[in-house]
């Protein structure tokens, strides 16, 4: 059953200048491990984009509740490129009390906007079984 979708997009040259703008944000948002590539490599603009925007869209299918940490969902690389979703912590304590038993995660960019839909499923409970 679907407990809940998000989706969000984010202006990929306005992120990047934040990003330049704003002394430790990257470490604010992100892990080391979605930082870089998977061969070690910094990650450009358009792909930090896309996982801010999937962290957005995360908050979304989880009801949108304001105390969740940015790196307790983590987007990274998974089996043949595709976006892996880890959960933990405030992400992690959300999604079980919804009954959230796994993820599915689509990112993109293109046209100087990143975008991101993110799909929670499992089985219903908690405030709106």
């Amino acid at each position: 059953m679907i407990i809940g979708v998000g989706i969000d997009v984010v202006p990929v040259a306005r992120f990047a200048e934040s990003l330049t703008r704003t002394p430790g944000l990257r470490d604010r948002l992100f892990t080391v491990a979605e930082q870089r590539t998977p061969s070690g490599a910094p990650r450009t603009g358009e792909s930090l984009a896309a996982r801010f925007a999937a962290k957005e869209a995360v908050a979304k299918a989880l009801g949108a509740p304001g105390d969740l940490r940015w790196h307790d969902a983590e987007v990274t690389v998974g089996e043949h490129g595709r976006p892996h979703l880890t959960v933990r912590g405030t992400v992690a304590g959300r999604a079980a009390q919804l009954g959230v038993t796994s993820w599915h995660v689509s990112l993109s960019h293109d046209g100087g906007i990143a975008s991101a839909v993110v799909v929670a499923e499992g089985v219903l409970r908690g405030e709106d079984a």
